[in-house]
């Protein structure tokens, strides 16, 4: 468990191979001593210090690293605040709490909005098939709608050089996840996998694989979030015209190009979703805000009280600990007061 490296965490094969080729080879000789023969040994920490910053670079994988949605869309964001600011003559409509009224959202990390988080996943995926890389990079077969459509309905010829508006990956997406009911934690994670599989593929996402790609994302953060998982047969009956091998074909290959990496860290979740709440915020894409009602505010202040109830004995026992000057560690506690 202390080795980075495992079934569920792993950087690409050409980065594996990178930190592999450093490890240099130790033939034990018994004439030489151990510290003669140490010396050339690599030492554990430096060989996950390798694949720690390797990591870094993906944001699937690395909490730190910023997602590539959030990057691509900057150039754009610019151009429509400058856009919004001339229209508007300098002033933009938004609600400001203030000491009277408290302007709050139904969506958090726990429980975000379904429609608004996927359209803000759907706005993420359009940014990255409209700002995607000049050469359009390797287009894989199992991903190429030509070779594997959707629909009986005959493909165009120009079917990859037309990007699809948002609205279009919205309908697709939201589809999805009303016939399959899924859970906006799931559009998440399907973000997640989408970067992760970019990422390790070195692939681009572009009109021509978009939906297989997202087809793929989904079927697979289905299985690993929700406890009762959709089958691929349960997709066939969504989309009329896919046949039950061509899922299970869908699927394997997209692990494989993840390596079987399937695992999402907390942080990278929050990440995630912190990010996409700043893109939908620079699009004017912001969830619905409503003012605190007493109701809620109750509901809130007794939602506070059973937390405050569950963590008290942490709270006396830390009370009881000495501090010092080398590591002061003290809790304050302030009431919060709604009326």
């Amino acid at each position: 468990m202390g080795s980075t490296t495992s079934c569920c965490v792993s950087g690409s094969p050409k980065l594996r191979r990178n930190a592999h080729s450093r490890l240099e080879s130790y033939h034990q000789e018994s004439d030489m001593s151990r510290e003669e023969t140490g010396c050339n040994l690599q030492h554990i920490s430096d060989r996950e210090n390798v694949d720690e910053l390797n990591m870094e670079y993906n944001p699937s994988d690395h909490p730190r690293a910023s997602t590539i949605f959030l990057s691509k869309s900057q150039n754009d964001v610019r151009e429509k605040r400058k856009s919004l600011f001339i229209n508007n003559h300098g002033t933009l409509r938004r609600k400001y709490s203030s000491c009277s009224t408290i302007f709050l959202d139904d969506n958090t990390v726990s429980q975000p909005n379904l429609k608004y988080t996927i359209k803000c996943v759907a706005l993420a995926i359009y940014y990255h098939i409209k700002n995607r890389d000049a050469d359009g990079g390797t287009l894989l077969d199992i991903f190429d709608e030509r070779l594997h459509p959707l629909s009986k309905s005959e493909v165009p010829p120009d079917y990859n050089q037309h990007d699809p508006e948002q609205k279009q990956i919205y309908r697709f997406v939201r589809t999805l996840f009303s016939a399959a009911q899924l859970t906006a934690e799931c559009a998440i994670v399907t973000l997640v996998y989408l970067e992760r599989l970019l990422t390790y593929a070195e692939i681009d996402i572009c009109p021509g694989n978009w939906k297989r790609i997202v087809l793929g994302a989904i079927l697979l953060a289905s299985k690993v979030w929700d406890d009762q998982a959709v089958w691929n047969v349960d997709y066939c009956q969504i989309l009329k015209d896919i046949t039950v091998e061509d899922m299970n074909e869908l699927e394997r290959q997209f692990l494989e190009l993840l390596q079987f990496n399937i695992n999402v860290p907390s942080s990278v979740y929050a990440k995630y979703y912190f990010d996409l709440r700043s893109l939908s915020e620079s699009n004017n894409l912001s969830f619905p805000l409503e003012p605190l009602s007493r109701e809620k505010a109750q509901k809130l202040e007794a939602i506070s009280r059973l937390c405050d109830d569950k963590y008290k004995d942490v709270r006396k026992a830390a009370r009881k600990r000495s501090a010092s000057m080398d590591n002061l560690c003290g809790i304050r506690w302030v009431p919060a007061i709604l009326s």
